[in-house]
């Protein structure tokens, strides 16, 4: 049965203050009281739009991984490799600047052991990454770029372009508060993956 407004709009709030709670304390640390006051409601209204606190989790992490997802998805097999790679940089570099609550909800999960999203990271995650390996590979063989391991490839891309969002209190403190870390990220990633993958 659809929802009607106001009930897409409270589970938003709901969704958004459990994201800002669950990124700041991880799951264990979390509580449905504090996320009912974040939330401005009673805990009984929140239990109406979501039986439980791992229910809510589980909502928040299959939105974010289809979001994480989707520019490794739009990698174009018949682009440019280059141009498509650098897209996919820049547009993860993006997701981290502008979800970093979101990344870091799913760097605490993956630190905990997976336990609510073991099942899609190894199917859905795991079938996309093999799929994308099979075009980086037949972009290498072509000679178009350096041959490298392809799955080693793109867990360098999400170390690099996450680190921004899961380590943010850090970058912004080692690089003061005059330097944009994103602006200046984007130029260096640029420079380093264009020198690695040109053959």
């Amino acid at each position: 049965m659809a929802r009607t407004r106001i009930q897409q709009k409270n589970s938003e709030t709901i969704l958004d203050a459990a994201l800002d709670v669950f990124s700041a304390s991880g799951f264990r640390g979390a509580t449905l009281d504090q996320i009912a006051e974040v939330a401005g409601m009673s805990k009984p209204n929140l239990l109406y739009y979501f039986a439980s606190k791992e229910a809510i989790h589980l909502a928040l992490l299959n939105q974010l991984l289809d979001t994480w997802l989707d520019p490794l998805r739009a990698m174009d097999p018949n682009g440019e490799p280059l141009a498509e790679i650098m897209g996919y940089i820049r547009k993860k570099l993006e997701i981290s600047r502008d979800y970093p609550r979101e990344s870091r909800l799913f760097a605490n999960e993956i630190l905990q052991g997976a336990p609510h999203m073991r099942v899609a990271i190894e199917s859905d995650l795991k079938a996309l990454v093999d799929k994308k390996a099979i075009v980086l590979q037949a972009w290498m063989d072509a000679g178009k770029i350096t041959r490298l391991p392809p799955v080693h490839l793109i867990f360098s891309i999400w170390a690099l372009t996450q680190h921004y969002a899961d380590f943010d209190v850090q970058v912004r403190a080692v690089l003061g508060p005059d330097h944009d870390p994103f602006t200046e990220a984007e130029a260096f990633l640029e420079v380093l993956f264009r020198r690695l993958l040109l053959p």
